[in-house]
């Protein structure tokens, strides 16, 4: 009990703060671990627990002396996990375009649902591709390579140093481009069969008046495109894991 009262001294308390602040920051925006479906003291429990594993590993040349140090100290570290979950949130991001487009095509954009990850209202197809893409990063273990991420962090970025480097603003201009890019190519087939059965039914109007489109063309549009999104849903989840490895890649170069 001495020795337990000897090793919580002052400094030791700031560096389990700040060692405390940046995991909160991880677990506060990155994906899978942000989700809202988790309990806030489920995180909690776990955030402590990752202070309490991490602390050995941990270095702090300087303990702040004064209030307005250990505020900036604390900012930079929930930059860091900010910064971070970004990069990896805009993958899914381009999935939820990509949704949202799909859904305008096959006259879904207003069924909306509640999105667990984000708390809003999303058309139901973006709903259905987030949380496919959340099994995807479960199946390929992108849940554990952010812990070896946040791990490598405690040996390379001492705690209160994180300054975002000039580099780092020039990826997330390119990258939020990408992101309507990659919503645009996941989104490109059902998209192109949209334009195609409406150049068929205007033909078809045209030869027969009689024709109803929206009786007749609505579910057999509606139709095709669930079976063409059936058909290259594996490729869009393989097109979001090479995406996501090669996010995370980039976040190696912060370190």
């Amino acid at each position: 009990m001495t020795q337990l009262a000897d090793f919580i001294t002052e400094d030791n308390a700031i560096i389990f703060f700040l060692l405390f602040s940046r995991i909160s920051g991880v677990m506060a925006f990155f994906p899978f671990y942000s989700h809202t479906s988790i309990s806030v003291m489920v995180k909690s429990a776990l955030i402590f627990y990752l202070s309490i594993l991490f602390f050995p590993a941990v270095t702090l040349s300087a303990v702040p002396v004064n209030i307005s140090d250990l505020i900036l100290m604390v900012l930079s570290e929930f930059m860091l996990g900010f910064i971070a979950g970004l990069v990896l949130n805009m993958i899914f991001g381009a999935l939820g375009l990509a949704g949202m487009q799909i859904a305008m095509v096959m006259g879904f954009s207003m069924a909306s649902v509640m999105d667990p990850t984000t708390g809003t209202n999303t058309p139901i197809i973006s709903n259905i591709l987030t949380l496919l893409a959340i099994m995807m990063l479960l199946a390929f273990d992108g849940h554990h390579l952010m812990l070896l991420f946040l791990n490598e962090t405690m040996g390379s970025i001492e705690l209160g140093g994180f300054y975002p480097e000039p580099f780092i603003w020039k990826y997330l201009s390119s990258a939020f481009t990408h992101l309507f890019v990659m919503g645009f190519i996941i989104a490109f087939p059902i998209m192109a069969l949209s334009i195609l059965s409406d150049v068929i039914f205007g033909m078809l109007m045209k030869t027969m008046p009689q024709f109803n489109l929206l009786v007749v063309g609505f579910p057999i549009k509606i139709f095709l495109s669930i079976m063409v999104l059936a058909a290259v849903l594996g490729a869009m989840m393989n097109i979001f894991k090479r995406e996501f490895l090669e996010a995370f890649e980039f976040l190696k170069l912060m370190l």
